[in-house]
């Protein structure tokens, strides 16, 4: 895997780090599961770097029903009290009880729109943004479209959805293609 350009923030020597890079970061999702998933891990790595949170994804998935959000809005005090003593997650209390109320909201906005994917879409006008950066400087870390989106999310009750997190969410589900120049995801 070594022989292919890649994105300058890859951690080199850690092959599932360079699979997630390769074959999941910056692909367009639009499947609602995916979408609450990576809402939930993004919301967790806040103040973390991504890695922690990568090695800890099975962890997650089980702690959290496989991130299936009708079965997290139903997670009791006492099964969120259990993930924060013996799953494999970061041990917030905010975060892991914020994962239940986002999934409530998250199903609210199904609701609405018929899909949380049509609803999140709707802030890139449908498309994924390319914006081919050369350096690291050139990515940001928040722009007008993370901004209206966090806000929106915060409106509507969502927590663990600032506008950074948010935009590295887009990164992740492919609304934004922020793969470097030299990176042969680029091509």
């Amino acid at each position: 895997m070594t022989d292919k350009p890649r994105c300058a923030w890859l951690m080199d020597g850690k092959p599932d780090y360079t699979e997630y890079h390769d074959t999941e970061w910056g692909v367009p999702v639009h499947d609602d599961q995916k979408h609450f998933e990576m809402l939930i891990l993004e919301g967790a790595q806040a103040g973390l770097n991504w890695y922690l949170i990568l090695r800890r994804r099975d962890g997650y998935r089980k702690a959290f029903k496989n991130f299936d959000p009708v079965k997290v809005s139903k997670m009791t005090d006492a099964e969120l009290e259990d993930v924060l003593a013996n799953g494999n997650v970061i041990r917030n209390r905010l975060k892991v009880f914020s994962a239940r109320k986002n999934a409530a909201v998250f199903l609210s906005i199904q609701k609405e729109f018929g899909s949380f994917d049509a609803y999140v879409w709707r802030f890139v006008d449908g498309k994924p943004k390319v914006n081919r950066p050369k350096t690291l400087k050139d990515i940001p870390a928040t722009t007008p479209e993370s901004d209206a989106l966090s806000k929106d999310l915060k409106k509507r009750g969502m927590s663990f959805v600032g506008s950074a997190i948010i935009y590295a969410y887009m990164q992740a589900v492919g609304m934004v293609n922020d793969h470097m120049m030299n990176c042969f995801r680029t091509r």
